[in-house]
C-alpha cells in the first residue's frame, strides 16, 4: 500500500470503536433480562448516584447532546423507569427522577460491572493492565472533550466573521 499511514491496523480510532462497541455488546446478557440498553444502563448509572436530575445535567455526564437523550427518556419513562417533571425555577426544564421500579433495579443490577471487569480481566489476563487503563482513557477523553470544545468555539468564530 502506497500510504502505510492509510491500513486500517494503524488507525487507534478503529480499535477504539471497535473496543467500545464490543465492550457495549458485552453487557447484553447483563442487560437484556432487565429489558434495557446499554445507553439506557448510563443513564440509570447516573440516576442512582444521584436522583432527580435535569436533562441538561444528565446529558453532560454522559457526553451527550440533550436531543440525544430526550427520546432516551422518553423511552425510560414509557418503560415506568424514570418520570420528568418541570422544574420548579424554570417550567422549560425538565427534572428526571427514577420510579420504583427505577430504584428497584439498581438492586437486579448492582452485579453488572464486578462480572464485566471479571470477563475483561479474563480476556487480558491482567487486573493490572485493565486497572492502568481507566486513567488513560480518562486523559484521552478529557483531552479529545477540550479539543472538540475548542474546534466547536473556533467554527462559531468563523460563523460570526462570515455572516
Amino acid at each position: 500500500m502506497e500510504y502505510e499511514q492509510l491500513k486500517l491496523d494503524n488507525q487507534l480510532c478503529f480499535r477504539l470503536y471497535t473496543a467500545a462497541r464490543l465492550t457495549m455488546g458485552a453487557y447484553h446478557p447483563y442487560l437484556d433480562p432487565l429489558g434495557i440498553t446499554y445507553p439506557q444502563y448510563l443513564v440509570l448509572l447516573v440516576l442512582w448516584e444521584q436522583d432527580k436530575q435535569p436533562v441538561n445535567d444528565i446529558a453532560h455526564k454522559l457526553f451527550l447532546e440533550t436531543n440525544t437523550v430526550t427520546p432516551l427518556l422518553q423511552r425510560m419513562e414509557k418503560a415506568g423507569l424514570v418520570k420528568r417533571t418541570k422544574g420548579k425555577e424554570d417550567t422549560r426544564q425538565r427534572i428526571v427522577s427514577l420510579t420504583k421500579k427505577g430504584i428497584e433495579m439498581r438492586e437486579q443490577a448492582k452485579h453488572i460491572p464486578e462480572c464485566l471487569s471479571n470477563e475483561i480481566i479474563q480476556i487480558t489476563g491482567e487486573e493490572e493492565e485493565f486497572v492502568r487503563m481507566i486513567p488513560t482513557l480518562d486523559k484521552l477523553i478529557e483531552g479529545l472533550k477540550q479539543n472538540n470544545q475548542q474546534s466547536t468555539i473556533k467554527q462559531i468564530n468563523n460563523q460570526q466573521l462570515n455572516n
